[in-house]
């Protein structure tokens, strides 16, 4: 392993530090693959929070070739990711509580045994049992044949495998690591799309931020749209467990989501037969923008939250799939430039956004492991703070169909 130092304008721009280790993992231009890898705080004789980072490539089955990036914090988180799979992270974990679900798909499957257009645009099913899978960045949303085009389910960054992937720790305490993966939608006379995805965690805390950055590198204007798919489960995910967030208004995605909204906010315990609700949300933001939401247990001691900026990611979607434990247990809280209908829908009432040429778009997320009941209150507090007396308009009717 080399010691390098990246240039002080760059870090700057990354973190504000100054000096750090950097490692190439993965380089498609010049032919780098590390494949497995791992170093730690003891190997690199830092002082504070002990932590270890380990890549290791997976065999068999579908997931042959696969690879899993972990962060293991002793006294904090435990995050994986997968730079085959678009750079999603795949289950983070802390103090007994797990972010993440079990999807009946149990493999972390290679993008190479997908095919995206298979079950009529639904292939993306196969490979899907992420904590949090970038839906995007070309297009989003159900799938929709337009002109003889097949826009498949949630788009193709989720099935990207990162062309490039780097791994950076502070030499300076607290050791902020950042795991960054290029991922590129590229396509002739197409699409022209390159996002730098960027992962940052300290050691030790409950916390870390997703910081993505999107640029049109082609001459002419492109549609770009993005949800941050985030899954949520046991032992979160409870009869009576909740989700709340400063809002301005709440529909129904469809017919069938109109049955739940008398408790839309609240989960049922598994249940068999249980299609998936989904509603369409518009939170309401501070001064500056920023806002949150979350998922919280019954007993209001364990959760999950997220902290976005609606000037990047203004829409929000909840998805309900209280379905069995085995068929898939989950909610999704999902921010987002647009709501999940097809691409079609969502053009022809205006959510669909445009970058320019050499034009780049930036979104930052951050996600918090609620681990006791001190840490839920905080988080309802600013929800309630958010939301003040003003009650969120709830619309019976959806504002498309399909």
């Amino acid at each position: 392993m080399k010691k390098s130092v990246i240039a002080g304008a760059v870090l700057l721009t990354i973190s504000g530090q100054t000096m750090a280790q950097n490692w190439v993992l993965t380089d498609a231009e010049s032919g780098t693959e590390q494949g497995n890898w791992q170093t730690s705080s003891k190997a690199l004789k830092l002082s504070g929070e002990s932590f270890s980072i380990e890549q290791k490539i997976l065999h068999g089955g579908k997931q042959e070739g696969s690879k899993v990036l972990t962060i293991v914090s002793q006294n904090g988180l435990t995050i994986a990711l997968s730079p085959t799979r678009g750079m999603d992270l795949l289950h983070v974990s802390g103090h007994g509580v797990r972010l993440g679900w079990d999807s009946p798909v149990n493999e972390v499957v290679n993008p190479a045994y997908i095919n995206l257009e298979s079950r009529n645009g639904l292939g993306w099913l196969e490979g899907f049992n992420e904590m949090m899978v970038r839906c995007g960045y070309e297009w989003t949303g159900h799938p929709v044949t337009k002109d003889g085009v097949i826009y498949t389910l949630h788009g193709k960054a989720g099935n990207t495998p990162a062309s490039k992937v780097e791994v950076s720790i502070d030499d300076k305490a607290p050791h902020e690591i950042r795991i960054r993966g290029l991922l590129k939608e590229n396509t002739f006379k197409k699409a022209n799309l390159e996002t730098w995805t960027e992962l940052r965690y300290v050691p030790g805390a409950d916390a870390f931020t997703i910081h993505d950055v999107l640029t049109n590198r082609a001459d002419y204007p492109h549609d770009y749209q993005i949800i941050y798919h985030s899954n949520f489960s046991t032992p979160i995910l409870e009869k009576n467990a909740r989700f709340i967030a400063p809002l301005k208004s709440v529909s129904p995605f469809n017919d069938y989501a109109k049955k739940g909204l008398n408790d839309w906010n609240v989960y049922a315990a598994p249940t068999k037969d249980f299609d998936e609700m989904v509603f369409n949300l518009v939170p309401k933001a501070d001064e500056n923008g920023k806002t949150l939401a979350a998922v919280i247990n019954s007993k209001s001691d364990k959760g999950a939250s997220i902290e976005f900026d609606t000037h990047q990611l203004p829409l929000l979607t909840m998805w309900k799939n209280t379905d069995t434990l085995k068929q898939g247990y989950v909610t999704g809280i999902e921010p987002g430039t647009n709501y999940a209908y097809p691409v079609t829908i969502e053009k022809e009432q205006g959510r669909v956004k445009q970058i320019q040429p050499g034009e780049s778009k930036a979104f930052t997320l951050t996600y918090t492991l609620l681990k006791d009941a001190s840490a839920v209150q905080k988080v309802e507090q600013r929800v309630k703070q958010l939301q003040g007396d003003e009650k969120p308009a709830v619309d019976e009717k959806p504002i498309a169909v399909e």
